[in-house]
């Protein structure tokens, strides 16, 4: 048995590109790390790792500090991206590590005030998006492209495939029963719909389970 010093990190999850991710919520995740500093209360850093695969190294390029907090990770053209809120000084950062040249610069920076809220605000691809579905039932993409449209209650954001958003959607009528949604960018007109999950294979494939 392979062992790794995560630092009490104990899920991985798979990233892309021979990556595995881990994460610890010490101050609960990204949203509601922000309503604990909106509320006046000091709220812990967290850490994220990355860890490559099969070797089992385990790596912490990018650290916290007092009053930030990092959101799910994202791989994309053998790069690796962090998400990084500065709640003291109201930005969002994209941050690139590197790998092979252990080098962390940043992609992007925005406002805050650029999202109502962290709510389910993270990365994705392809290409490198950031995006946030918000309590109200509306999808973002806040950079580098901007779109905000109207979905149904039951859906989540799953992945893009250039101007292709694809979501996944739930039923009970009165069976569960999952779906999978393929709105257009920028407008969210549904493009596809039908029964069925859409899963990412290691390699990257989509395999469509029906």
């Amino acid at each position: 048995m392979k062992h790794l010093l995560t630092g009490g990190i104990g899920f991985l999850t798979w990233l892309g590109g021979g990556w595995y991710w881990g994460m610890d919520y010490t101050s609960g995740d990204l949203y509601e790390a922000e309503e604990l500093y909106r509320d006046g209360h000091p709220i812990r850093k967290n850490r994220l790792i990355f860890v490559k695969w099969p070797e089992g190294n385990v790596y912490e390029p990018i650290r916290a500090e007092d009053g930030e907090y990092l959101g799910r990770p994202a791989f994309w053209e053998g790069s690796l991206y962090c998400l990084l809120v500065s709640f003291p000084q109201e930005t969002i950062r994209i941050l690139r590590w590197d790998p092979e040249e252990d080098q962390v610069t940043e992609t992007a920076a925005l406002p805050l005030q650029a999202v109502p809220d962290c709510y389910n605000l993270m990365l994705d691809i392809a290409p490198l998006t950031l995006v946030r579905q918000g309590a109200e039932n509306r999808f973002q993409m806040v950079w580098p492209e901007k779109g905000d449209f109207a979905i149904g209650e039951r859906e989540t954001f799953d992945y893009r495939e250039g101007d292709r958003l694809i979501f996944a959607r739930w039923e009970e009528d009165p069976d569960y029963r999952e779906e999978y949604v393929i709105r257009h960018y920028p407008d969210g007109e549904i493009l596809e719909s039908g029964n069925g999950t859409v899963q990412t294979m290691p390699d990257g494939q989509k395999w469509l389970l029906t």
